[in-house]
């Protein structure tokens, strides 16, 4: 592994710290810090943080640091995955996010780049990079989550577009984006991972109805999604009619990447900061904790400079499994959410106004258990170690072969 920068990588680190420097200020740690409204109940509150994220996004597309690793033909930089990495380690430090965008970009970036047609490309990648145009992702059912394959929505063709009639759930930021990726089943008598077509669907179109779901923190992250008839043009298919599993496959190997990369709101920096507020940084048992929180971190880093090394040298063998980033990323970000309302003692069964920072920590701590369920369940990336990591032998699964109208789903 390299933990040092070559030459190279240390000019362009310079380059993005003065980048950075004359366009963001550094994180206080505290509620000054914008980034962290991403949390806030307040429907102003929240909606100013996602007006200021849109603006860092076309701050960044304006001055060409947006898509780091996206081709030039794609309108990216260019350039490496290790300096996309660079430019993540750096941005930490800085008050500055495009919040869920990024989260957009890296489901819909990668795919589309790999299976959409140059005219899905030419229409579509630009306006998400820029952050123009927002997205969701349309894939988990009520009875199709972690075995994503039995999805039962339909789609039918029509002359030349294809009538959906279904339901998702726990689609984030439904209600904010002008563009879905979604999933149908289109050929029932296929086995379940097959008979499946990927689309792009305008969020804006007559018969979507999306209702937003109110989690415990008072806030509606998520939605579930209702498709009544709806028209989507043939146009809109993604990779090959049926093929759509493949497809998938693309978006979900970048999402539990994507999500133990997320969290910069929620450093040991603003860790730190709570402790010493609430006078619990001299606490040798907070002390202790606060380490641990520090070496998650710096293990996570170094866990991305692994990455970093496979990718510059082209040893895959070296590449670290996005299941292990996913559940690791997802276990320190429940210690320290956990270790910071501890520091705040009594103060920390206050909510919302009455509660530092507008509960900030509070709502943290109840969200570990959306990370811990989001981009799969940390069951299935056990799995995933298990089986493709570890090479033990696969779970048991009757129905892979039974064609999908013959399951109990259907």
């Amino acid at each position: 592994m390299d933990f040092e920068d070559t030459p190279a990588e240390a000019a362009f680190r310079s380059e993005v710290r003065e980048f950075l420097e004359a366009h963001a200020k550094p994180k206080a740690g505290d509620e000054t810090d914008w980034s962290r409204n991403g949390a806030s109940t307040d429907p102003v509150v929240a909606e100013e943080y996602r007006r200021r994220c849109r603006e860092w996004q076309r701050t960044l597309y304006d001055n060409g640091w947006a898509g780091i690793a996206w081709p030039k033909a794609f309108g990216g930089r260019g350039g490496t995955a290790a300096q996309q990495i660079i430019f993540n380690q750096e941005l930490a430090k800085f008050d500055a996010t495009s919040g869920f965008i990024i989260a957009a970009q890296a489901l819909v970036g990668p795919t589309l780049m790999a299976h959409g047609t140059p005219e899905q490309q030419r229409r579509y990648l630009g306006p998400l990079l820029s952050g123009e145009e927002s997205w969701c992702q349309l894939f988990s059912e009520p009875e199709a989550g972690s075995d994503l394959a039995t999805l039962g929505t339909r789609a039918v063709v029509d002359g030349d577009e294809w009538v959906v009639n279904g339901q998702k759930v726990w689609n984030s930021s439904a209600q904010h984006a002008d563009f879905g990726i979604l999933i149908c089943r289109t050929e029932p008598s296929a086995p379940k991972h097959n008979g499946i077509t990927y689309f792009i669907v305008d969020m804006r179109t007559p018969g979507i109805e999306v209702r937003p779901l109110v989690q415990a923190q008072g806030v509606a992250h998520f939605n579930e999604v209702f498709f009544s008839d709806v028209r989507i043009p043939a146009a809109n298919v993604v990779g090959a009619v049926n093929d759509g599993w493949k497809v998938t496959k693309t978006t979900m190997r970048s999402e539990s990447s994507m999500i133990s990369g997320a969290g910069q709101a929620t450093t040991f920096v603003n860790v730190l900061a709570t402790a010493r507020r609430c006078g619990r940084d001299t606490d040798p048992v907070v002390r202790q904790e606060l380490a641990k929180v520090w070496s998650n971190e710096q293990i996570l880093r170094y866990l991305s400079m692994r990455t970093q090394t496979a990718v510059m040298t082209g040893r895959k063998e070296l590449a670290i499994h996005g299941s292990l980033l996913k559940n690791f990323f997802t276990g320190a970000f429940a210690h320290r959410a956990t270790l910071a309302l501890d520091c705040e003692g009594p103060e920390a069964m206050l909510s919302g106004a009455d509660a530092e920072g507008d509960g900030f920590w509070q709502y943290q701590c109840i969200n570990q258990f959306a990370s811990k369920i989001g981009g799969g369940t940390e069951e299935v990336h056990r799995n995933n170690l298990a089986e493709q990591a570890l090479g033990l032998p696969r779970e048991p699964s009757a129905d892979v072969d039974v064609p999908w109208n013959q399951l109990r789903r259907a």
